[in-house]
């Protein structure tokens, strides 16, 4: 194995860039610049029927985003590429001719159907599923007779009974017995090699040092270990990381959890900032006792041994406390500037960006997400639409709250100076003065103010709409509960 550490994430482009790759490429990353080393990106695109372009895209585009710029990939010219293994066909076929050579791998020309007799006919005799190795040794009639039916044979590497062991990074000492899985494909019919077998070729064509992934794969790495024996190629160290799963404890789908990085977190408002604190915590615990990390501060606490082997579940609410964390810390300017295309997608807010600022600085304590922006503000920019119950507080009575509005209103209607301050003084003695609970009053010109059972303060709110908007609004909370 080469001394630089040089680590890769690997993704098909089979679908969008998700969280489980996500945390795979940050942990491979950060462990990349703790050492000086590179992170590369290859795309494994060798199933060309369910590969797109959209897909590769919205993976380069969900890695800048978080900010896990990669050292190399495919838009790269550099002596270990290309990065796409599409291209890569070239490489493979020299290491196929010698397998060949060697008598370490043979053409298997069985059909779908006839695999699946086996597979039925062993179930059946509660038999472990797996290859029976019929054309292990295919007389050469038997082959010319395929060959004329027009049978396109798929290439199989030869696995002898024996004991594998290696050491995991994160689980220890691993050992597998190879008489469980027999001859596997590393070749398709269609003369597409596998991934399984494509990958060890370009881990160490591309001089990789630490192979770092989730343990979904862990049952192949045995297979990759033989392989690469097999090619009297280097080994490079592996580690799997525990699978992420859901809060009960099911394991998260692509289609029916939220997932995508791009769809289910970017563009729901989650920020960058927060997706790599808390992707950081799906697996690894750090030595200290806490819980906000920067980029820069992970790369020099990130230690794989700190990786935990049981999964790791995916707490939303953690999530969400991150991202709430990392919006208050925000310049008002710069939340203004991330939450406008959310209040302009609902017509909020146009060409004129006038209150905006001045809106969002009432609600970001109390945002979680930036898609939340068009809800939490609405009422300062279109007139609220409630019940009429709403105005009444707890412990109070519609008599109440019609008094109190009205007398609100009265010497709000002589009032000048609209700052919250003065306007805090002057209801809370007008409520001493009339002897009603300031809380019963204050509830009735907020909800008349916002329309909503949860808002910024009232005297917030009175110094953001002024005195002709602030009267307005009161007007038709009386009005409406005369009226009912």
């Amino acid at each position: 194995m080469n001394d630089e550490v040089r680590v890769r994430i690997a993704p098909s482009p089979t679908g969008f860039f998700h969280i489980g790759t996500a945390r795979t490429a940050l942990f491979n990353y950060l462990y990349a610049k703790k050492y000086d080393g590179k992170f590369i990106l290859r795309i494994e695109d060798t199933d060309k029927a369910r590969s797109k372009e959209e897909f590769e895209i919205d993976i380069e585009n969900g890695l800048s985003w978080l900010g896990l710029g990669w050292d190399e990939g495919p838009e790269t010219p550099d002596l270990f590429g290309p990065y796409r293994q599409s291209e890569r066909s070239g490489i493979y076929k020299k290491f196929i001719d010698q397998l060949l050579v060697d008598k370490k791998a043979y053409y298997c020309y069985c059909t779908e159907e006839e695999l699946e007799r086996e597979r039925k006919e062993q179930e059946k005799n509660h038999q472990a599923p797996k290859y029976s190795g019929k054309c292990r040794n295919l007389s050469s009639e038997k082959i010319e007779t395929y060959k004329k039916e027009g049978r396109k044979p798929a290439l199989r590497f030869i696995v002898e009974p024996q004991k594998i062991k290696f050491k995991d990074l994160v689980h220890g000492e691993m050992e597998f017995d190879s008489s469980l899985f027999s001859d596997f494909i590393i070749v398709k019919s269609d003369g597409t090699p596998v991934f399984m077998f494509a990958g060890v070729i370009d881990d160490s064509e591309m001089k990789i040092s630490h192979v770092i992934r989730g343990d979904d794969h862990l049952s192949n790495t045995p297979k990759q270990l033989l392989l690469a024996s097999a090619m009297n190629l280097p080994l490079p160290e592996y580690g799997h990381m525990p699978t992420i799963l859901n809060p009960d404890r099911t394991k998260m789908s692509k289609r029916k959890d939220p997932v995508s990085i791009t769809h289910d977190f970017k563009e729901k408002g989650y920020l960058p900032e927060a997706m790599i604190n808390f992707m950081a915590f799906l697996s690894w615990t750090p030595k200290e006792n806490k819980e906000i990390f920067s980029l820069d501060e992970l790369i020099g606490e990130f230690d794989l041994a700190d990786v935990n082997k049981s999964p790791a579940i995916f707490d939303e609410k953690k999530l969400d406390y991150l991202n709430g964390y990392y919006i208050r810390k925000m310049q008002l300017g710069e939340l203004a500037k991330r939450c406008l295309p959310y209040m302009e997608k609902e017509g909020l807010v146009k060409k004129e960006k006038e209150g905006v600022l001045n809106a969002l600085g009432l609600v970001q304590e109390r945002m979680k997400k930036l898609s939340e922006a068009p809800e939490l503000t609405e009422f300062m920019f279109r007139k609220p639409k409630y019940e009429a119950s709403l105005l009444i507080g707890k412990k109070s009575d519609k008599e109440t709250t019609i008094k109190g509005l009205t007398e609100a209103l009265k010497i709000l209607e002589e009032e000048k100076d609209f700052t919250r301050d003065s306007i805090e003084q002057l209801l809370r003695a007008l409520a001493s003065k009339i002897e009603i609970e300031a809380g019963k009053i204050l509830w009735s010109i907020r909800v008349a103010l916002s329309g909503k059972p949860a808002s910024p303060g009232v005297f917030e709110l009175v110094e953001y709409f002024g005195k002709t908007e602030t009267l307005a609004r009161i007007k038709t909370a009386i009005d409406m509960l005369k009226s009912n």
